[in-house]
């Protein structure tokens, strides 16, 4: 289940910087107008030592009891009906997009601060296959390697392309029934279900209307239409019944989501605290009347879905 860990470093970053948002003064928050080389160094150094310490803390939850082995790759493209893969876009792309944030805050260009944060995200969520290689347990993935990849275009391609993040993706997560079946692997807590039960587990690009209508009077800004995708019925990685004591009566099932959703980081405002608490919040779709579509044709509609 290594996109838990994923979720594990970008939960703590989202954490830090919402943190320094509710303790810091509003200017203090406030984008420098042109390059603050104190505020630049203090990024770099933060986001390192911020890479060192959740790299330590990941070892001793995540890798400690597992036996150490020679570097290797595996093949895992089929497992979890690739709900992990997705994870991964998602992930990379939130921590390239908040590193942008940040080096923008020093008052570094938007091109460069855009390079820059692309950069730390793909680096930060790669090397943790670096860990996987070594672990008995696992192995590096080339599969989660190109879904990183994928994570940082799309954010680096919307910022060369439009300058600005028209399709961010979002998350939203309910209750699932078969937590309870396989609580080691998918978790025993609700805390600990929404980092690695899949079933429970939506992703969603959310794609804001009035960004691609931006002459338009009647569209509000902050709307946004978001397309969703999930799976259900996972009790394992591989879609095989052999010694499993449950097995849902329909197999593993995509599912595939049409919604509405709103885009906060498009709330005018003026307070750069609340700026920053909206593009931690962001990461997020709102509940919402979802129409849903599985693998065997079958249309449900949600009045609201989460």
């Amino acid at each position: 289940m290594k996109p838990a860990r994923l979720f594990f470093g970008l939960f703590l970053f989202l954490v830090t910087t919402s943190a320094l948002a509710q303790n810091g003064l509003d200017g203090f928050l406030k984008p420098a107008d042109s390059l603050n080389v104190g505020r630049r160094n203090g990024v770099i150094i933060a986001e390192s030592v911020f890479a060192v310490g959740t790299y330590a803390a990941l070892n001793q939850l995540w890798y400690a009891d597992y036996d150490r082995s020679d570097f290797h790759f595996i093949n895992d493209n089929a497992e979890w009906m690739q709900m992990d893969k997705v994870g991964h876009v998602f992930s990379t792309y939130h921590l390239s997009n908040q590193s942008a944030n940040l080096f923008k805050w020093s008052g570094m260009s938007q091109r460069k601060s855009s390079i820059y944060g692309a950069a730390t995200g793909f680096a930060f969520v790669s090397a943790i296959e670096i860990f996987d290689g070594f672990s008995q347990e696992w192995g590096a993935s080339t599969g989660d390697l190109a879904a990183n990849a994928t994570g940082t275009l799309l954010f680096i391609g919307q910022e060369l392309l439009w300058k600005e993040q028209r399709i961010t993706p979002k998350f939203s997560f309910h209750k699932s029934p078969y937590a309870s079946v396989r609580p080691d692997v998918l978790g025993s807590t609700m805390t600990e279900q929404i980092f690695k039960d899949y079933n429970g587990q939506t992703y969603w690009l959310s794609a804001n209307v009035h960004s691609f209508f931006k002459q338009s009077k009647i569209i509000p800004k902050w709307l946004n239409v978001a397309f969703g995708y999930g799976a259900t019925g996972m009790v394992t990685g591989e879609n095989d019944p052999v010694n499993l004591v449950f097995l849902p009566e329909k197999g593993q099932l995509r599912q595939y989501y049409f919604s509405l959703d709103a885009d906060l980081t498009k709330i005018r405002t003026n307070s750069h605290l609340l700026k920053t608490l909206f593009s931690v919040v962001n990461t997020i779709k709102i509940p919402a009347p979802t129409i849903e579509v599985n693998g065997h044709g079958d249309v449900k509609f949600r009045p609201l879905y989460f």
